[in-house]
């Protein structure tokens, strides 16, 4: 999911670059969504923890 958002990103990066408003605020967003659920999960993984057997 990280690899995702980093895409956006990139994506969101160059398309403001080239002046593309409405697909760069698009890959934006959808970057930072994906963030957010990256985070949340990441987060919840932390306190969770691997049980080892």
């Amino acid at each position: 999911m990280l690899r995702w958002t980093i895409t956006f990103i990139v994506l969101a990066i160059i398309a403001g670059i080239f002046g593309f408003s409405g697909i760069a605020a698009g890959a934006a967003s959808i970057a930072k969504i994906l963030f957010f659920i990256f985070l949340v999960l990441f987060v919840i993984s932390l306190i969770t923890g691997r049980k080892k057997v």
